[in-house]
């Protein structure tokens, strides 16, 4: 049988099929990830949010400056949108969710964090100057819908509960707009080097609010090891994973995993927090999660988040 040149091209990451391995990298991110808010919930049972914040950014920090891809030099006119991108993409949303979930609770926080690849699919049409196509405006108004859905479902277990869900909506807009603001640095340098570096200044801005919190802090061992877990894990090896998971298996399908975040913190918070969680704000998780699949379809693929510069 003759051979095509499409038969004998070689197949795309994003097109090849999972292995056992891929699945186990993209299962543990998944973890990962989604139980970083239980880990923040448990972490504020004896620490203060503003040294969990400095504890996970320079904990993170640690972990990505240690490894040997990491030390990719960055050219000094990109310093500027660096250290931009270290205050957007890690020093206020990283603070922020601490904060947040003094008044609402980790599943609550985990979904709700399920928004950012709207505030990303909003950040892109601004920043293009362009309207978005039918599919991502249907997608914008289902996961607003579902955003509304989850508030008003935990709008009334607290005094102060909008506040959180006020935070956490602020923190996932700063991750949207800072997915989009990075991409230039991104496709120079890669992901790794360029987190390494934001975490090491985002440690700096950080540690005032560190400092002020350790008077008010008790060293608990579960606390004290849930920041150790969401700093070295959650923030730090958790990139190294995710950069082999999209060179298995390509950034489009890896990108899968913001979808199934807010569902592992809802399931972790009610399963070990006894987190409250109404059935409308479940359908609103849902309706978030469609949204942003949609919200986000046409976008482009990420580049690999370890790949130097050459």
């Amino acid at each position: 049988m003759t051979t095509t040149p499409e038969q004998s091209a070689p197949v795309d990451a994003d097109e090849a099929a999972f292995t056992p391995t891929a699945w186990g990298l993209f299962a543990s991110i998944s973890l990962i990830w989604g139980s970083s808010f239980l880990f923040i919930s448990i972490a504020l049972e004896a620490v203060e949010p503003g040294l969990i914040t400095w504890g996970r950014v320079a904990l993170g920090a640690a972990v990505l400056n240690v490894l040997p891809r990491s030390r990719v030099r960055i050219d000094r006119g990109d310093w500027p949108r660096l250290l931009g991108l270290s205050v957007v993409w890690v020093a206020v949303p990283f603070t922020l969710f601490p904060l947040a979930e003094q008044h609402i609770n980790s599943a609550v926080t985990g979904m709700l964090n399920g928004s950012t690849p709207i505030f990303a699919a909003i950040a892109a049409g601004l920043i293009a100057r362009r309207l978005p196509r039918r599919a991502r405006i249907v997608g914008l108004g289902v996961g607003l819908v579902g955003v509304v859905l989850i508030s008003v479902g935990q709008g009334g277990e607290g005094d102060n509960a909008w506040l959180g869900i006020v935070m956490v909506l602020g923190a996932s807009a700063c991750y949207g707009v800072a997915a989009n603001v990075a991409v230039p640095l991104q496709q120079r340098y890669g992901s790794l080097p360029l987190m390494a570096r934001m975490l090491s200044l985002a440690s700096l801005w950080t540690l005032p609010g560190g400092i002020v919190s350790i008077p008010d802090s008790t060293w608990e061992f579960g606390p004290t090891v849930s920041v150790v877990i969401i700093g070295a894990l959650g923030t730090g090896l958790a990139f190294v994973i995710m950069g082999t998971l999209v060179g298995s298996v390509g950034a489009t399908r890896a990108s899968l995993i913001t979808y199934l975040i807010p569902v592992v913190a809802l399931c972790l918070g009610v399963a070990f927090k006894d987190d409250s969680v109404t059935p409308i704000a479940v359908v609103g998780v849902a309706l978030v999660i469609a949204g942003a699949a949609l919200a986000s379809r046409e976008g482009r693929a990420m580049p690999d988040p370890i790949r130097p510069r050459s």
